[in-house]
């Protein structure tokens, strides 16, 4: 009963925030909606099986992914909390089965969400197969959130490792073609995938691909509740306090302490070059050498030009992981700071300040980021203007650094993480993916990813420039971006009177 208590307790904490209840629902939905379509399209672009399959694969995707996501934040702020909680007499064990079951609440809830979606968009011919699958994806995530949340404070850092869990999970899974390749077989969702969508591996053992499903499965959730039952075991923290003076002071202090916060986290750093470098060359390495046909502008015309997939697909990885890697950026850049900001601007510092140090950290970090994905590119795939490619990736990356921080004030960690996943994932790597249209379609134009995309295949692949007017609507998002971000920074740090 008591675990009871403390489940309910937990779920009114999460549903506190009507937000995180509402997308915890409406992403899934949104997801395999707009999304398993064209997965399936980028799926049999490298082998993998029929749509349908893939299709169905999304609904476990888009639940494993939120579940992650919304297990890392059960985790990562309560450790002190969870401490407390057993110091005052409640076993360990039983706080640590409180938390999995409520992680387990919010993966149903998100499964069922992503499964009807995928019932109303194509049908399910076995929907208990389907339902079980995604609740398995949905488990095995929950695992991997809390596991994060306990080794992982940070929430950046934390957010980052489980997106990028989530894409190698994804891209180099079963689903997508790796079926015959022994190194996706240690990939979490590897036997759930092949059980989900009825594609047997042959390698399963007396067991079967389903019995492995349900060991890793067990296995994970089992692992999460030692971890979370270890981790009560330790605490600590700390507090900075910044300093005042005439703006010019305040402005170069205010970016001097930002950035010796960001040299604190070395994790940050590692990831800014492990995310863009596994992702680039793993994607690489997987993708077929035959034709693709694209529309390209040349010379003020319209024409059709048959490239290889392995350039285009090498031309279009980059700005997906920059995009991707800029928000949570700048989501966490500006949340994280938000209260010691406001109380720097009670003891005497300007909004603008330290808006311009936040600001300054986060550009940083996304030219870092954009570096190390152009710089593994370029080990794949030569693009024909190298400055204009470059250019191109920068403001995309800036352009989602932006929204991170537009989002941050706005909704909070974790809807934040979740609207800014969904924003990237579905702008850069789906809706302007000329893999999937060769060219773009009316509504692609009024996302913000538009204008630096159409720039950046242009460079990639002709001699003459003709995207003059997807650069301005790119600066234009930019510019309006950077407006909204400085109006809701200063009502989120302003000092309450």
């Amino acid at each position: 009963m008591t675990t009871l208590v403390f489940v309910q307790r937990f779920l009114n904490d999460f549903v506190r925030n009507p937000v995180n209840l509402l997308l915890l629902v409406v992403v899934p939905i949104v997801f395999v909606i707009c999304a398993s379509g064209q997965l399936a399209s980028f799926a049999k672009l490298f082998g993998g099986p029929a749509g349908p399959a893939v299709e169905l694969a999304t609904a476990g995707w888009a639940a494993g992914f939120i579940a992650g996501v919304a297990m890392y934040f059960q985790m990562a702020a309560t450790r002190g909390t969870d401490r407390r909680v057993v110091i005052a007499g409640l076993p360990a064990a039983r706080l640590s089965l409180a938390r999995l079951v409520t992680g387990g609440c919010l993966a149903v809830l998100a499964a069922t969400a992503a499964l009807l979606a995928l019932i109303v968009r194509t049908g399910v011919d076995d929907p208990w197969r389907a339902f079980a699958g995604t609740l398995m994806f949905a488990g095995i995530y929950v695992a991997i959130g809390a596991a994060v949340g306990v080794v992982v404070r940070n929430p950046l850092n934390g957010s980052v490792i489980v997106l990028f869990v989530w894409i190698v999970d994804v891209f180099f899974g079963p689903a997508m073609g790796a079926t015959d390749n022994v190194a996706t077989r240690l990939l979490p969702t590897h036997y759930v995938t092949l059980w989900m969508i009825d594609l047997p591996s042959g390698l399963g053992g007396p067991i079967g691909d389903l019995g492995w499903a349900l060991v890793w499965t067990v296995s994970a959730v089992g692992a999460a509740w030692a971890l979370i039952v270890a981790r009560t075991r330790t605490g600590h923290g700390h507090i900075r306090l910044p300093e005042a003076g005439s703006f010019r002071s305040q402005t170069s202090a205010a970016l001097r302490a930002a950035w010796w916060d960001t040299r604190r986290n070395p994790t940050l750093w590692a990831l800014l070059v492990i995310v863009p470098v596994v992702f680039i060359l793993g994607v690489y390495v997987i993708t077929p050498d035959k034709p693709i046909s694209i529309v390209l502008p040349e010379n003020g015309a319209s024409i059709t030009r048959t490239l290889s997939l392995i350039d285009l697909h090498g031309a279009t990885m980059a700005p997906v992981a920059v995009a991707s890697l800029a928000a949570l950026i700048g989501l966490f850049g500006v949340l994280q700071s938000r209260d010691g900001d406001r109380r720097a601007a009670l003891a005497g510092m300007r909004t603008s300040a330290l808006l311009s140090a936040r600001l300054g950290v986060l550009t940083v970090s996304a030219l870092v980021a954009t570096g190390v994905a152009l710089a593994t590119s370029a080990l794949v795939f030569s693009p024909v203007q190298w400055a204009g490619y470059a250019g191109a990736n920068i403001l995309i990356a800036l352009t989602y650094g932006l929204i991170g921080a537009l989002l941050g004030p706005i909704f909070g960690s974790v809807s934040g993480v979740f609207i800014a996943f969904l924003i990237a994932f579905l702008d850069i790597g789906i809706v302007q993916n000329p893999m999937l249209q060769s060219e773009p379609v009316f509504w692609s134009r009024l996302l913000p990813g538009y204008g630096g995309s159409q720039v950046l295949i242009d460079e990639a692949f002709t001699r003459s420039f003709d995207e003059v007017v997807p650069l301005l609507v790119g600066l234009g998002w930019f510019v309006a971006l950077a407006v909204a971000v400085l109006f809701t920074y200063h009502r989120a740090t302003r000092p309450v009177s």
